[in-house]
This record gives structure tokens, C-alpha cells and sequence, in this order.
């Protein structure tokens, strides 16, 4: 429905399908493993009414439900409703502009400044964006061309949590990372960032003393061409 944006826009603005609000409702459903959905809402509203009880909070988990939805009416109806009004034309104008030129520069110098900007730094060649062909095809991010032949680099962000994940992600990869390598007579290397703190470094560093070495042997192997 067409104000479905708006209820789901105000929701999340005011965090009221958080764990605060709700209940950690992933964890608990996984726990409940419904067959439908009244088997979920019995299993929710037991919860709930333990969590209400440890917060002494006075409702029923149905009368706290409610009460969530009365304070989104009021969010919207009072608050989002104000600030609207408030909006003018120039405002809107001044903000696609700022959108389609200063945050996508900005953007593209942040990209520049992650995973993509350390290999670049710490590689000393240029590293190029791979048609979007590419990408489809073999799972290649960027490409480095040495003599005509193409090492692959797919940058593939992950979190702590998924690092026991890695070699499954390697050898589901390496089915079209293999085609990359018969065609374009390289290789595919996967680098895996991690965020620490604000900033992304590369989780396997190790990765990088392997492309060298490629790039080091597709030379080699141009210039004793170039002799013969």
C-alpha cells in the first residue's frame, strides 16, 4: 500500500522494531520454529510478557503492541507531519544537488580510501574496475593487466561473525574464478575486508604477497617473450 513507506520509514526512525522495543524477535523465533503464524504469536506473546515483567511494565504483550502503534500515529501525525511543513522547494533542489554531486564524490574518495585504495597503494599498479560482463560472469570486482594477461580481484566485505564461512565462500568462488583464469590467462584472488572500528582493512593481508608474486610472473613471462 502506497503509506506503507511512510509507516515503515517512521518505525525504523524511531527504532520501534528494535530489541528495545520488541523483544530480540529473531532469536526468538528461531527458538519457536513456528509451522504457522499463531504458532509464532503464541510463542511471541509468552516472551514478551517475561520481558515485560523483568522491564515492570504494567500491559499485557497485546496492550504493549498497541501502545507501540498508538506512538507511531503519534510520531507520524505530529512530528514527521511538522517537519514536512516545513520542507520548501529550495530545500529539495539544494538536496538532489548535494546528493548527485558532493555525496557521490564523497563516496567515491571514502571507496578510495578503503580496500580498493589499500590494494592500489600497496600494489603500485594500475588496478581498473571490471566490465560489468565480468563481473556476471566470472565474480570479478577489478582487474590488473600485465602484457595482456588479467589477474582478477574480487573484494568480498564480511563481518567477524562470517569468518568461519570463508572456505565455503572459496570453493563456491572458484568455479568462475577458474573460467576467468582459462580465458583471460591470469588469476582470481579474493580479498576479504572486515570493518575495525570506522575503517576497512584487508582480513587476509596475506593475499597481497600472492598477487605480487603473480604479478611478478606474468612480467617475467612477457619479457622472455618479448627476448624470444
Amino acid at each position: 500500500m502506497a503509506k506503507e513507506w511512510l509507516l515503515n520509514l517512521a518505525t525504523n526512525r524511531w527504532g520501534l522494531n528494535k530489541k528495545g522495543s520488541v523483544g530480540p524477535v529473531v532469536h526468538w523465533i528461531r527458538e519457536c520454529d513456528p509451522k504457522n503464524p499463531k504458532d509464532w504469536e503464541g510463542f511471541y506473546y509468552e516472551r514478551l510478557a517475561e520481558l515485560l515483567k523483568e522491564k515492570r511494565i504494567n500491559l499485557t504483550p497485546q496492550e504493549y503492541l498497541q501502545d507501540l502503534g498508538r506512538k507511531l500515529y503519534t510520531k507520524i501525525t505530529e512530528v514527521v507531519q511538522a517537519e514536512i511543513e516545513e520542507v520548501s522547494e529550495e530545500d529539495c533542489l539544494h538536496y538532489i544537488f548535494n546528493l548527485v554531486i558532493n555525496r557521490t564524490f564523497d563516496g567515491y574518495q571514502t571507496e578510495i580510501k578503503t580496500t580498493y585504495g589499500q590494494l592500489q597503494e600497496v600494489l603500485s599498479v594500475p588496478i581498473r574496475p571490471a566490465p560489468d560482463k565480468w563481473d556476471r560472469l566470472y565474480n570479478v570486482d577489478f582487474y590488473i593487466e600485465i602484457n595482456g594477461k588479467y589477474i582478477g580481484l574480487q573484494i568480498k566485505p564480511i563481518t567477524y561473525e562470517q569468518t568461519p564461512e570463508i572456505y565455503k565462500w572459496k570453493e563456491w568462488l572458484g568455479k568462475t574464478h577458474y573460467k576467468f583464469e582459462r580465458d583471460r590467462g591470469g588469476k582470481v584472488f579474493t580479498v576479504f575486508s572486515i570493518k575495525k572500528g570506522d575503517k576497512k582493512t584487508i582480513y587476509n593481508p596475506e593475499i597481497v604477497d600472492e598477487i605480487k608474486r603473480k604479478i611478478e610472473d606474468l612480467k617475467r613471462s612477457g619479457k622472455n617473450k618479448k627476448d624470444k
